[in-house]
């Protein structure tokens, strides 16, 4: 108490003229009407910056649910889309193998990743309560990601491309020749391209899509672009490296591709090789 008082007699005068300097601004701009204009011109100013702020912070913080709303949003079009090419197919009436799959995209996120081993899997928050099943196609914005492979109540786990095990059949978007992909276990943003007959020509940047030969994914969703191409003399096929289009380490929200004729497909297709 001593140390205040002893700070108000050692600055009395100053704060008293601080006062008063106070009280005279309150009163010119009260009774002026310049002053007065001036005065609220700049407190709505700040107050509108106060709320601009808080106006950000509220945007970053919903951020997520707006992803997702985009996200299910992107869902219903893309279905609406397939509806379309479905019924334009059906109407000029193609006959070409696999042209009237009949399929729709379901939506799930991805719960959890792992990219650094031999068997790396990926599980979604999605099941069988969701009618997920065994074998459906996964892809993302970018490209094809896996094939779910084990599917619980409420969560499924799928076999992404950075799997040792994986197989993608593939073809070159410019000119439809068939290939397979498949991971060698090393850096995950790399894989290799087998089975294109040195015949083909084969250039860096050319992208590789699905092929629709199997019934888990339809044709021409992006999977890799060449990155590396080595034709060996005398040898029969292309020695080919390409990129994943699709970021493992970046994955949040998929895809499921539910083909509805595929158990059909795939049953006619055991039969016939047994």
């Amino acid at each position: 108490m001593n140390s205040l008082l002893k700070f108000i007699q050692q600055y009395s005068n100053f704060l008293v003229f601080l006062i008063l300097e106070v009280v005279a601004f309150m009163l010119l701009a009260t009774n002026r009407e310049y002053p007065k204009s001036v005065f609220l011109s700049t407190a709505n100013r700040a107050v509108a910056k106060h709320y601009e702020r808080v106006n950000e912070v509220d945007q970053y913080f919903s951020l997520r649910e707006e992803n997702a709303r985009l996200y299910e949003e992107n869902i219903r079009l893309q279905n609406e889309l397939i509806a379309w090419r479905n019924h334009m197919e059906d109407s000029v009436e193609q006959t070409y193998l696999y042209a009237h799959l009949d399929y729709q995209l379901m939506p799930a996120k991805v719960v959890q990743v792992t990219t650094n081993r031999l068997h790396n899997t990926l599980t979604i928050n999605k099941g069988l309560r969701d009618s997920v099943y065994r074998g459906m196609g996964v892809f993302n914005d970018e490209g094809v990601v896996g094939i779910v492979s084990t599917v619980g109540q409420r969560f499924s786990v799928v076999i992404p491309i950075i799997h040792t095990k994986s197989r993608i059949s593939c073809m070159f978007a410019k000119n439809g020749y068939y290939g397979t992909i498949e991971w060698q276990g090393q850096d995950i943003r790399h894989v290799k391209v087998s089975d294109i007959p040195n015949h083909i020509a084969v250039n860096i940047g050319d992208t590789l899509v699905t092929s629709g030969l199997t019934p888990v994914f339809p044709a021409n969703i992006p999977v890799a672009v060449v990155e590396k191409d080595t034709l060996m003399a005398g040898a029969s096929y292309h020695q080919i490296t390409a990129s994943l289009l699709t970021d493992y380490k970046h994955l949040h929200y998929v895809y499921i591709i539910d083909n509805h004729a595929q158990v059909e497909q795939e049953n006619l297709q055991r039969e016939e090789r047994n």
